[in-house]
């Protein structure tokens, strides 16, 4: 792996300053493979991307609306359909880390053909299961699919543009992540109401299959050619330990509503064990001169690397659990319907979607402040959300929490997209992938924790009180932990400061030692 300490990222207060074009990420893309120059169908091939990465995003979510009308249908227990939720997030977060590192050595186009191929043949088989054991084997295979497609977008991009216009690529990624979270139960409801009756349900797998098969086809006309010559060598060592320490501190989340924490709450302290095991050996794999899964250089000695994972971490335990929250008290509390309750938390979507565009056209600029500024937004219309909802009128709730929800929108628009940029600016384009893979684990376990911690708070509150106060507690709860992220991405801010400063003393030495 390159010396990537001598990398440093765009300074947070000044423009972006690339000037040349070699494919680093302190230089331009490596274009499309032959002369360097950037390829021109680069902005084609990212909505190709972001098409994909769309539909797999979207079925994190997607499937929750249709959960009482498939157990029905297949006379499924509770714990059976919760994993077919719980299934595809546990083993598309395995898959994060090491899909992302095969990218980088096989070949990213590679990679997202053969996923997003797998992904589609999955939606399928999900759609035709014709038992709820079917079902939740496809929704597995599914996730892992998707787990190994996911982090070749964040791939292509490093590798696709230019610092200059890889702000401007990320603040579209950002845009369809915040879409993807956000819109789930609006979609899914959506297709429900069209596709009523029995079997509706299947549809919620079916429609990814036209989609995928159309991103497919433009991915093999679009996506840069792989330039990688050598065979893969995988970590398979690395590649079990994260995996089963992943594996062990997800599994008591996702089952969460089965009883998962108090039943194997030990699995913790395993999966402690096994992140330090997993740490321990990737550093014998370079003292060794080997190829790591994941080279703990990466962390330590990239610039704000670390403190970029941390945030999006701690944000996604909060960000995520909101939507559940809502749903729960938007359906349980007030009887909506399924899509009026997704409609009721689209004003966020719309918020999301338009500043995170506008976000990545500014990172390069503003940097880290537009993070810490995002976060201040959504800290601030989460808790006018749950005050508002708590006073507001059973038959008007959703129209008071509206202005509240778009300004905690406009404030995540400017969280994920501009945190991506900012946390793999100093990466290396070859390590790009997997530290894209890295940056989504920690999403995917930070979602975890927030979609089974909110709605525990949501319920321990009602069982005592009423559904508006139990609301406003939970997503009390939920700005709390914003705000601690708040706190990261300040000092990530103040950190960049000193280290841009320090550039500037070294810059400014020789000149001053030449003109003595």
């Amino acid at each position: 792996m390159p010396d990537v300490s001598a990398r440093d990222r765009p300074a947070a207060d000044s423009p972006d300053r690339d000037s040349h074009d070699d494919g680093r990420p302190g230089g331009g893309s490596p274009g499309d493979g032959s002369d360097g120059s950037p390829d021109p169908r680069r902005w084609r091939a990212l909505a190709v991307t972001l098409l994909a990465g769309f539909i797999v995003l979207l079925d994190v979510t997607i499937v929750a609306v249709a959960l009482p009308s498939l157990q029905r249908d297949l006379d499924a227990s509770a714990s059976q359909v919760q994993w077919v939720v719980s299934g595809y997030t546990l083993t598309s977060a395995l898959m994060l880390v090491t899909g992302g590192r095969m990218g980088d050595a096989w070949g990213r186009k590679r990679m997202f053909v053969v996923s997003l191929a797998a992904f589609v043949a999955c939606s399928a088989l999900a759609g035709l299961a014709p038992s709820v054991e079917w079902l939740v084997a496809a929704r597995l295979l599914q996730g892992v699919a998707g787990g190994a497609l996911t982090p070749q977008s964040s791939g292509l991009i490093q590798q696709m543009f230019s610092r200059a216009e890889r702000g401007r690529a990320f603040g579209m990624f950002g845009a369809t992540v915040g879409l993807a979270t956000a819109l789930g139960p609006v979609v899914g409801g959506g297709i429900l109401a069209v596709a009523s009756g029995e079997d509706g349900w299947r549809w919620i797998f079916y429609v990814n299959v036209p989609v995928g098969v159309l991103a497919l086809v433009l991915a093999m006309r679009l996506l840069p050619r792989d330039t990688q010559r050598g065979g893969l060598r995988l970590d398979v060592v690395g590649t079990l330990l994260l995996g089963l320490a992943t594996f062990a501190a997800l599994l008591p989340l996702v089952t969460a509503e089965d009883g998962g924490l108090h039943r194997l709450w030990w699995l913790f302290a395993v999966a402690a064990v096994l992140g330090v095991a997993f740490v321990r050996w990737e550093h014998r794999v370079v003292a060794r001169g080997g190829a790591p899964l994941l080279d703990p250089r990466l962390v330590s000695s990239t610039p704000g690397y670390a403190a970029g994972v941390a945030l999006i971490s701690v944000y996604f335990v909060g960000f995520s659990g909101v939507f559940l929250v809502l749903a729960l008290f938007f359906q349980t509390g007030l009887d909506y319907t399924p899509l009026a309750s997704g409609l009721a938390v689209t004003p966020f979507s719309i918020g999301a979607a338009v500043s995170a565009v506008v976000a990545g056209r500014l990172v390069g600029r503003f940097g880290r402040t537009l993070t810490v500024l995002g976060l201040a937004g959504v800290a601030t219309g989460f808790g006018a959300t749950g005050l508002l909802l708590m006073l507001a009128p059973a038959s008007q709730a959703g129209w008071w929490a509206a202005p509240a929800l778009l300004l905690a929108g406009l404030g995540g628009g400017f969280v994920i997209s501009p945190n991506t940029t900012m946390t793999l600016s100093s990466v290396p384009v070859e390590a790009g992938g997997v530290a894209s893979g890295t940056l989504q684990t920690g999403q995917r376990v930070g979602g975890a924790i927030g979609t089974a911690l909110l709605p525990g708070v949501f319920y321990l509150v009602l069982a005592e009180d009423n559904a508006p106060h139990a609301v406003a507690v939970a997503l009390g709860g939920a700005t709390a932990v914003v705000l601690v992220a708040l706190v990261v991405a300040v000092l990530d801010r103040r950190a960049g400061r000193r280290r841009d400063e320090a550039t500037r003393t070294e810059d400014e030495e020789p000149v001053a030692a030449g003109r003595g």
